[in-house]
């Protein structure tokens, strides 16, 4: 098991001293901490427990001005240490910081009171009773309170006790999804390349593993890992680790970044989240309020959205409510489903709220729509039957185009989980539509599938009643018949896969790219069979040498875009055969002339075009024609000037 100690508290309360204390390590790193015995930035250290294991610590600044890297540093933490000095008492960084705390669900913690050398017994038990104030009503309260003095070391031991007993006495299950390490550190190192440091929220890296710097999208290669300064030949989920990558970033690396497994390539500018505004933001958190989002070590400008309806439109999130809300950022970050970020006020002097990711990448919301946020609600739930549906829905519509289906792979990284537990879940629903592909997997609502395959087979239904003499729609038309604002849009491949289904039902079939019903039969009727009998009169009055399709029309004095349906009907009906586009002869003439070179042409003997003219007594224009027409056919074969029999 791996463990990440994080310290909270204000600033000179000792955080560093007690780190220092616990690990003998001075986490001050800086020159300009050194000067002014403040910490500035990140301080990291490791801590040795019983087992032999190792939990990374890491130290954050408690000045008001530094919040943001204190920020940067408290994903991902176990066990908070917080530090409240016995002279001072909780002070206003002491308040924020355990409002970030509680904002960012972490549920272990110990308070320290420091400098406890300095306080009278009555002092130190006012201090412990401002601490169980302060955490009433918050995931912290209950923590239990130690002392340490550093001069001295009282109370240290007590104090590690208790880390490990807290630690090794309550287990952690393993984190969903792949391979993620917010980056909080990014340098060069002569020799080296580039280095970059973290702890990693979830999966686990390998040397030689392939990764993705996100946001930028740039691919690297994972030269050596170390954790707590020591190579490794893995390093994993609840763990610092340094990692040696190699290859080129479009932008450079900094703090804000995250690399993740190649296969994650999602970040947005957009997410729902579940929102709690803390009471010490006395004035709430106003509709699309400007504001700072922290998540992970990121920090973007962005707006918070609430999500009402029309009779409750949210022009307010009141201190100490909760809400849903949507989340607009200025810029893409990397937000998985159940990252918790921190919300503070645009001028970075307080922070007003916290929450946690619904479901990153989502489209833009009619807020006061009843049944958005129904659907918003849904991303609560932990019922599957209510949650993945909603999921769908909304990564279906996220794009520039509502589309009907959506690959198993995206909704894996919307969901924050594997592939193979994703489709699980997703296949035991029935209110969902699998299409089963063979490099991947499509996901649809069921109702939406439905309602489109009805429309399909109402697309032939129609088509038949209006054009009678053809032998069916075309597969694009009934696609585009089929996809009806306000229905979502349907791909080509999405449409094939529905008209299998079709098939496959017997409620279409499918010749080359025409589709009909399995009862339709084309057939000439009424008066156009009159119309039938005088086309084959005018093709059989000179068989090898009938009118094309302008001089037919003209001889019957019948409208050419009349005659074409019934030209194609007959064909249909295997009365005419259309040797080259608008030109068509008699069935029975093609048989005949089949059947005699059949005969003719036995025995490996050949035939010129001129000689084929000559036999037949016709001309050119229709001998290549037809010749050509047999060789498509597979009949005859061209060598040179000649045709022979095709040998089987």
């Amino acid at each position: 098991m791996h463990w990440i100690i994080g310290t909270a508290g204000h600033i000179d309360h000792g955080k560093t001293s007690l780190v220092k204390a616990l690990t003998g390590t001075d986490t001050d790193r800086l020159k300009e901490e050194k000067a002014r015995g403040i910490s500035i930035d990140l301080g990291f250290a490791s801590l040795a427990l019983p087992d032999g294991s190792r939990a990374g610590v890491v130290d954050v600044p408690g000045h008001e001005r530094f919040i943001r890297n204190m920020l940067a540093g408290a994903h991902g933490i176990d066990l908070v240490l917080f530090t409240v000095a016995a002279d001072d008492g909780v002070m206003p960084q002491t308040e924020e910081h355990l409002d970030i705390v509680h904002l960012l669900g972490i549920r272990r913690a110990l308070f320290v009171i420091t400098k406890a050398d300095l306080a009278t017994e009555e002092r130190l038990n006012d201090v412990a009773d401002e601490i169980r104030i302060l955490v009433a009503g918050t995931a912290l309260e209950g923590a239990l309170i130690r002392r340490f003095a550093y001069p001295t070391g009282d109370g240290l031991e007590a104090i590690r006790d208790e880390i490990v007993r807290v630690l090794q006495g309550s287990g952690k299950p393993a984190p969903p999804g792949r391979f993620r390490l917010p980056v909080d550190r990014a340098f060069l190192s002569a020799g080296h390349g580039l280095i970059v440091t973290g702890t990693a929220i979830a999966g686990e890296i390998h040397p030689g593993d392939r990764v993705r710097c996100l946001p930028s999208g740039d691919l690297l290669r994972v030269r050596s890992a170390e954790v707590h300064g020591q190579p490794v030949g893995v390093a994993s989920w609840g763990q610092r680790i340094a990692l040696n990558l190699a290859g080129t970033t479009s932008s450079g690396m900094a703090r804000g970044d995250v690399i993740v497994d190649e296969a994650i390539t999602l970040t947005c500018d957009r997410f729902d989240a579940e929102i709690e505004v803390r009471p010490s933001a006395a004035r709430g958190l106003k509709d699309h309020q400007r504001v700072r989002v922290h998540l992970g070590t990121a920090e973007r400008i962005g707006k918070v959205v609430p999500i009402g309806t029309r009779d409750q439109a949210l022009e307010l999130i009141p201190p100490g409510a909760r809400a849903l809300c949507q989340v607009v950022l200025t810029e893409p970050v990397v937000a998985m489903r159940g990252d918790h970020f921190i919300v503070r006020d645009e001028t970075a002097q307080r922070t007003l709220a916290g929450g946690r990711v619904l479901l990153p990448a989502t489209p833009k919301r009619r807020r006061a729509d009843a049944a958005v946020r129904a659907r918003v609600a849904a991303l609560t739930s932990t019922d599957d039957g209510e949650l993945l549906p909603a999921v769908v829905a909304d990564a279906a519509a996220a794009g520039d185009e509502e589309q009907l289906a959506v690959s198993l792979g995206t909704l894996a990284q919307l969901l924050n989980d594997r592939e193979e537990l994703v489709r699980a879940r997703l296949d035991a629903l029935s209110s969902l539509h699998p299409f089963a592909l063979e490099m991947d997997r499509l996901y649809a609502l069921a109702a939406p599938c439905a309602t489109t395959k009805a429309r399909i087979v109402g697309a032939a239904t129609a088509w038949h009643q209006a054009q009678p003499l053809t032998p069916g729609i075309d597969i694009e038309e009934a696609r585009t018949r089929a996809a009806v604002a306000p229905s979502p849009a349907v791909s080509a491949r999405v449409f094939r896969l529905l008209v299998d289904e079709l098939e496959h039902e017997k409620a279409l079939v499918r010749e080359g790219n025409v589709l009909r019903l399995p009862a339709f039969r084309l057939q000439v009727a009424g008066a156009d069979r009159v119309m039938v009998d005088r086309i084959l009169a005018a093709l059989s009055a000179a068989p090898l040498a009938p009118p094309d399709v302008k001089l037919l029309a003209e001889t019957l004095s019948v409208d050419r875009m009349k005659l074409l349906p019934l030209l194609r009907a007959m064909e249909k009906q295997k009365q005419v055969v259309a040797v080259a586009q608008d030109l068509y002869f008699a069935a029975d003439a093609i048989a005949r002339v089949r059947d005699e070179l059949s005969r003719d042409l036995g025995g490996g003997a050949t035939l010129t075009t001129a000689a084929f003219r000559d036999r037949y007594q016709t001309s050119r224009k229709y001998a290549i024609p037809i010749l050509e027409y047999f060789d498509r056919q597979g009949f005859t074969v061209r060598i040179g000037e000649a045709r022979r029999l095709r040998r089987s």
